[in-house]
């Protein structure tokens, strides 16, 4: 079972609450490959009756499934799928940012009145917050990584009309769907240092062989149906990963699949399913 909720999270939860009174609005940035997945519904009930503009990013690393998940968002609340490494993507952020507040733009100026307005950047860790945050200011102004945890605290980033509030990645305090806690392990968005990486890759090896059974095997040589442990022979075969005394190294395996997903060398993969949507966004 994964359940991962450090000390720090808590501590973030409150200073979010307390800062989103002076903030106009919020960014919450999800991943394309997993929205449903990295959705944490806590995040949502600090942001009241201000406006939210949901970013999903890595659009890059996202097949045409997670349009669905844009189209279904867009009936309640204003969202962009983005990939917020191109530059490309910064003028349909910008447009989804300023759509969001401007009616409030439009009664300050009414009564003269100018104001700096100021957006909340939240999500689950390794969605890319501190990355949209670069791409709407055009420059490197925010601390990024590839590891769940970069971000520890606030921290304000004036760029153009706005000031922009990046905030640490938190997830639920406990995760009562497995299944999504494991495609949010899958992309990143638990720390890897608490999970058993030979469990989770075989939990990932058999979702793809059901879903994307292309994907694996043009990758490693799998064909047919296969048990997630003769899919792992398979992959040591192809990346010849093989010990001294001619066994399988595994761990290497392990650690290459995960990758291999990661960067999207597996191909374009959306885990999670419109179908499996009741969440109101």
């Amino acid at each position: 079972m994964i359940q991962w909720y450090p000390g720090h999270m808590t501590k973030a939860m409150r200073m979010m609450e307390e800062q989103m009174k002076i903030c106009d609005g919020a960014v919450y940035v999800l991943d394309a490959r997993c929205p449903l997945s990295s959705f944490n519904p806590k995040l949502k009930k600090i942001f009241g009756q201000k406006p939210v503009v949901y970013v999903l990013n890595k659009g890059d690393l996202a097949d045409g499934k997670a349009d669905a998940f844009v189209s279904h968002i867009k009936k309640s609340a204003s969202c962009v799928k983005i990939s917020a490494v191109n530059a490309s993507s910064r003028k349909a952020l910008e447009q989804a940012v300023n759509l969001a507040v401007a009616e409030k733009r439009e009664r300050l100026a009414q009564k003269g009145y100018e104001k700096t307005l100021r957006f909340m950047v939240c999500g689950v860790p390794n969605t890319g917050k501190s990355t949209v945050i670069n791409l709407l200011a055009g420059s490197k102004r925010a601390q990024t990584g590839d590891k769940a945890g970069v971000t520890r605290g606030k921290q304000w980033i004036s760029c153009g009309g706005f000031d922009l509030l990046d905030t640490p990645g938190t997830t639920p305090p406990s995760f009562d769907n497995q299944t999504f806690a494991a495609r949010l392990a899958f992309v990143g968005g638990i720390n890897d240092d608490i999970l058993a990486m030979d469990d989770l890759t075989i939990e990932l090896l058999k979702q793809l062989g059901r879903t994307y059974p292309r994907s694996i095997a043009e990758r490693y040589g799998i064909e047919g149906e296969m048990e997630p442990v003769e899919m792992l022979d398979c992959v040591c075969r192809r990346r010849g990963f093989i010990l001294r005394g001619g066994g399988y190294d595994y761990d290497r395996a392990y650690r290459a699949v995960i990758d291999d997903f990661r960067s999207g060398k597996l191909g374009k993969i959306t885990l999670d399913d419109i179908s499996e949507c009741n969440t109101e966004f």
